[in-house]
Protein backbone atom coordinates (compact mmCIF):
# COMPACT_ATOMS: atom_id res chain seq x y z
CA UNK A 1 0.00 0.00 0.00
CA UNK A 2 1.48 3.24 -0.97
CA UNK A 3 1.57 6.07 1.75
CA UNK A 4 -1.26 8.32 0.08
CA UNK A 5 -3.62 4.68 0.32
CA UNK A 6 -2.30 4.91 4.13
CA UNK A 7 -3.02 8.91 4.50
CA UNK A 8 -6.56 7.84 3.29
CA UNK A 9 -7.78 5.11 5.03
CA UNK A 10 -6.73 6.44 8.64
CA UNK A 11 -8.44 9.58 7.45
CA UNK A 12 -11.21 7.35 7.52
CA UNK A 13 -10.51 5.86 10.60
CA UNK A 14 -10.44 9.25 12.03
CA UNK A 15 -13.28 10.51 10.53
CA UNK A 16 -15.37 7.62 11.50
CA UNK A 17 -13.86 7.80 14.80
CA UNK A 18 -15.22 11.33 15.45
CA UNK A 19 -18.88 10.35 13.94
CA UNK A 20 -19.55 7.64 16.09
CA UNK A 21 -17.66 9.43 19.62
CA UNK A 22 -20.73 9.36 21.66
CA UNK A 23 -22.22 6.19 20.50
CA UNK A 24 -22.14 2.76 22.54
CA UNK A 25 -23.28 -0.06 21.26
CA UNK A 26 -26.49 -1.77 23.35
CA UNK A 27 -24.45 -4.34 25.45
CA UNK A 28 -23.80 -4.72 29.03
CA UNK A 29 -20.24 -3.29 28.62
CA UNK A 30 -21.98 -0.54 26.30
CA UNK A 31 -19.17 -1.00 24.03
CA UNK A 32 -17.60 2.25 21.99
CA UNK A 33 -19.56 2.34 18.46
CA UNK A 34 -16.60 2.78 16.17
CA UNK A 35 -16.16 -0.75 17.13
CA UNK A 36 -18.33 -2.21 15.64
CA UNK A 37 -17.27 -0.65 11.64
CA UNK A 38 -13.53 -1.35 12.65
CA UNK A 39 -14.99 -4.74 13.37
CA UNK A 40 -16.22 -4.91 10.26
CA UNK A 41 -13.16 -4.00 8.01
CA UNK A 42 -11.22 -5.81 10.64
CA UNK A 43 -13.60 -9.57 9.40
CA UNK A 44 -13.49 -8.60 5.69
CA UNK A 45 -9.43 -8.34 5.70
CA UNK A 46 -8.27 -10.70 8.08
CA UNK A 47 -11.51 -13.55 7.12
CA UNK A 48 -12.57 -12.60 4.01
CA UNK A 49 -9.02 -11.45 2.68
CA UNK A 50 -10.57 -8.88 1.23
CA UNK A 51 -7.64 -6.16 0.37
CA UNK A 52 -10.04 -3.72 -1.77
CA UNK A 53 -9.19 -0.40 -0.06
CA UNK A 54 -12.78 0.92 -1.52
CA UNK A 55 -14.39 -1.39 0.28
CA UNK A 56 -12.80 -1.38 3.56
CA UNK A 57 -12.88 2.06 3.74
CA UNK A 58 -17.13 1.89 3.15
CA UNK A 59 -17.21 -1.07 6.01
CA UNK A 60 -15.61 1.97 8.26
CA UNK A 61 -18.01 4.24 6.68
CA UNK A 62 -21.43 2.27 6.09
CA UNK A 63 -23.16 3.01 9.56
CA UNK A 64 -21.98 6.99 9.11
CA UNK A 65 -24.97 8.37 7.13
CA UNK A 66 -28.04 5.95 8.80
CA UNK A 67 -26.63 6.93 12.62
CA UNK A 68 -24.64 10.48 12.18
CA UNK A 69 -25.34 13.59 11.19
CA UNK A 70 -23.14 12.48 7.94
CA UNK A 71 -24.22 12.88 4.55
CA UNK A 72 -23.60 11.30 1.36
CA UNK A 73 -22.31 14.18 -0.26
CA UNK A 74 -19.81 14.29 2.63
CA UNK A 75 -18.40 10.91 2.10
CA UNK A 76 -18.09 11.84 -1.52
CA UNK A 77 -16.58 14.86 -0.66
CA UNK A 78 -14.03 13.04 1.41
CA UNK A 79 -13.47 9.90 0.22
CA UNK A 80 -14.97 9.72 -3.63
CA UNK A 81 -18.05 8.60 -5.39
CA UNK A 82 -17.28 5.21 -5.39
CA UNK A 83 -17.00 4.45 -1.83
CA UNK A 84 -20.32 6.83 -0.92
CA UNK A 85 -21.75 4.48 -3.62
CA UNK A 86 -21.40 1.65 -1.36
CA UNK A 87 -21.69 3.89 1.75
CA UNK A 88 -25.39 3.94 -0.26
CA UNK A 89 -26.36 0.80 -0.81
CA UNK A 90 -25.91 -0.67 2.49
CA UNK A 91 -27.53 2.60 4.53
CA UNK A 92 -31.19 1.90 5.37
CA UNK A 93 -33.32 4.77 5.06
CA UNK A 94 -33.95 5.65 8.57
CA UNK A 95 -37.80 7.21 7.80
CA UNK A 96 -39.20 4.04 6.82
CA UNK A 97 -40.54 2.36 9.75
CA UNK A 98 -38.17 -0.61 11.38
CA UNK A 99 -40.22 -3.93 9.45
CA UNK A 100 -40.21 -1.90 6.00
CA UNK A 101 -36.22 -1.24 6.48
CA UNK A 102 -35.60 -5.11 7.24
CA UNK A 103 -37.86 -6.13 4.25
CA UNK A 104 -35.74 -3.70 2.01
CA UNK A 105 -32.72 -5.12 3.44
CA UNK A 106 -33.40 -8.53 1.87
CA UNK A 107 -34.61 -7.27 -1.17
CA UNK A 108 -31.96 -5.08 -1.79
CA UNK A 109 -28.94 -7.68 -1.14
CA UNK A 110 -30.18 -9.60 -4.20
CA UNK A 111 -29.50 -6.53 -6.20
CA UNK A 112 -26.32 -4.73 -4.55
CA UNK A 113 -23.11 -4.38 -6.19
CA UNK A 114 -20.66 -6.99 -5.19
CA UNK A 115 -18.57 -4.76 -2.90
CA UNK A 116 -22.18 -4.11 -1.14
CA UNK A 117 -22.42 -7.42 -0.92
CA UNK A 118 -19.07 -7.55 0.99
CA UNK A 119 -19.66 -4.94 3.72
CA UNK A 120 -23.35 -6.55 3.99
CA UNK A 121 -22.03 -10.24 5.08
CA UNK A 122 -18.80 -8.93 7.36
CA UNK A 123 -21.86 -6.24 9.14
CA UNK A 124 -24.02 -9.02 9.70
CA UNK A 125 -21.62 -11.61 10.81
CA UNK A 126 -20.33 -8.70 13.16
CA UNK A 127 -23.53 -8.64 14.60
CA UNK A 128 -24.37 -11.80 14.98
CA UNK A 129 -21.19 -13.02 16.73
CA UNK A 130 -22.39 -10.10 19.12
CA UNK A 131 -25.68 -11.67 19.38
CA UNK A 132 -24.20 -15.09 20.31
CA UNK A 133 -21.58 -13.53 22.59
CA UNK A 134 -24.80 -11.48 24.44
CA UNK A 135 -28.58 -10.22 23.79
CA UNK A 136 -28.49 -6.53 23.73
CA UNK A 137 -30.04 -4.45 26.83
CA UNK A 138 -33.55 -4.03 26.12
CA UNK A 139 -33.41 -7.35 23.86
CA UNK A 140 -35.56 -10.62 24.44
CA UNK A 141 -34.36 -14.01 23.43
CA UNK A 142 -37.17 -13.89 21.35
CA UNK A 143 -36.03 -10.89 19.76
CA UNK A 144 -32.51 -12.19 19.43
CA UNK A 145 -33.72 -15.33 17.41
CA UNK A 146 -36.35 -13.02 15.10
CA UNK A 147 -32.64 -11.07 14.19
CA UNK A 148 -30.89 -14.66 13.37
CA UNK A 149 -33.71 -15.29 10.73
CA UNK A 150 -34.18 -11.95 9.45
CA UNK A 151 -30.13 -11.88 8.95
CA UNK A 152 -30.24 -15.53 7.42
CA UNK A 153 -32.49 -14.24 4.90
CA UNK A 154 -30.18 -11.42 4.20
CA UNK A 155 -27.40 -13.14 3.92
CA UNK A 156 -29.33 -15.63 1.38
CA UNK A 157 -29.44 -12.85 -0.98
CA UNK A 158 -25.65 -12.08 -0.79
CA UNK A 159 -24.60 -15.41 -1.83
CA UNK A 160 -21.69 -16.31 -4.32
CA UNK A 161 -19.85 -12.94 -2.91
CA UNK A 162 -17.43 -14.48 -0.80
CA UNK A 163 -17.11 -18.25 0.24
CA UNK A 164 -15.46 -18.00 3.51
CA UNK A 165 -17.54 -15.05 4.83
CA UNK A 166 -20.35 -17.29 3.89
CA UNK A 167 -18.89 -20.63 5.72
CA UNK A 168 -18.60 -18.76 8.80
CA UNK A 169 -22.28 -16.71 8.86
CA UNK A 170 -23.54 -20.71 7.78
CA UNK A 171 -21.51 -22.14 11.34
CA UNK A 172 -23.84 -19.65 13.41
CA UNK A 173 -27.04 -20.23 11.61
CA UNK A 174 -26.45 -24.05 11.83
CA UNK A 175 -25.49 -23.27 15.69
CA UNK A 176 -29.33 -21.45 16.03
CA UNK A 177 -30.56 -24.38 14.03
CA UNK A 178 -31.77 -21.87 11.25
CA UNK A 179 -30.34 -23.38 8.11
CA UNK A 180 -33.21 -24.77 5.33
Amino acid sequence: MDSEAVKKYTKCLNFAAIKHSTQRRKDKEKTPYINHPIGVANILANEGDVIDLNVLMAAILHDTVEDTDCSFEEIEEHFGKDIKSIVQEVTDDKNLPKMERKKLQIEHAKTASPNAKLVKLADKLYNLRDLQRAIPEGWTKERASEYFIWAKKVIDNCRGTNKKLEDKLDDIFRSQNIME
